[in-house]
């Protein structure tokens, strides 16, 4: 059982990172500004339903398997890095619909399946599991992989709460500049150009 010693420090920790932008947070940004609010806040439930497969592979040990490898890390980064260049090449290169027309929004599902894409094939997510939560692991206190369950959950539903918020902003905004729909479009690929890069640079200290 996890103590209050470990948990408090631990979602006070948590709290401060949720609580700091990150590509994530861009990406669910660029959701809402070009699609709206239903888009976005697909993109957050899409985002987190990524993060229980990175909670699932650091209970069972994944996690430290891939990061111990160079090739196995090598492979998962840069399926990451290439789907988020994608999507800002597409993003740029998308046909400008006829004036009397909008912008065909994609799917609800399909941008939640996207959002969960981009985010299980984030190396820097994957870092962070395995280097944020051992630290609040206790031995003494049980089965190491229930409590990278709990404390992953935990930060989980902080996260969405943070994402939700971003996506309501966002979405918010998006529906009052709908009339730029060209450069809300050109800021997503710029979003998701940037998050290629970052995930390029992301190292495996």
């Amino acid at each position: 059982m996890i103590s209050w010693s470990t948990l408090v420090p631990f979602l006070a920790a948590s709290l401060v990172l949720v609580l700091i932008p990150g590509p994530n947070h861009l990406y669910i940004a660029a959701r809402g500004l070009t699609q709206g609010r239903a888009a976005a806040l697909a993109s957050a439930f899409g985002v987190e339903t990524g993060t229980l497969v990175h909670i699932a592979a650091a209970a069972a040990g994944l996690s430290y398997l891939i990061t111990k490898s160079a090739t196995l890390f090598a492979i998962v980064k840069w399926a990451g890095v290439g789907y988020l260049v994608y999507l800002g090449i597409r993003a740029f290169t998308a046909k400008e619909p006829a004036r009397a027309e909008t912008l065909r929004p994609q799917p609800l599902r399909a941008v939640f399946l996207e959002g969960v894409v981009v985010n299980v094939l984030n190396p820097k997510v994957m870092l962070f599991f395995l280097a944020f939560l051992p630290q609040f692991v206790d031995p003494a206190a049980g089965s190491a992989a229930l409590q990278i369950v709990l404390l992953g959950v935990t930060l989980l539903l902080l996260g969405l709460l943070s994402d939700i918020a971003y996506a309501i902003t966002a979405g918010t905004l998006g529906s009052r500049l709908a009339g730029g729909a060209k450069a809300l479009r050109h800021f997503s690929g710029v979003v998701y150009l940037g998050m290629g890069v970052l995930a390029a640079f992301a190292g495996r200290k």
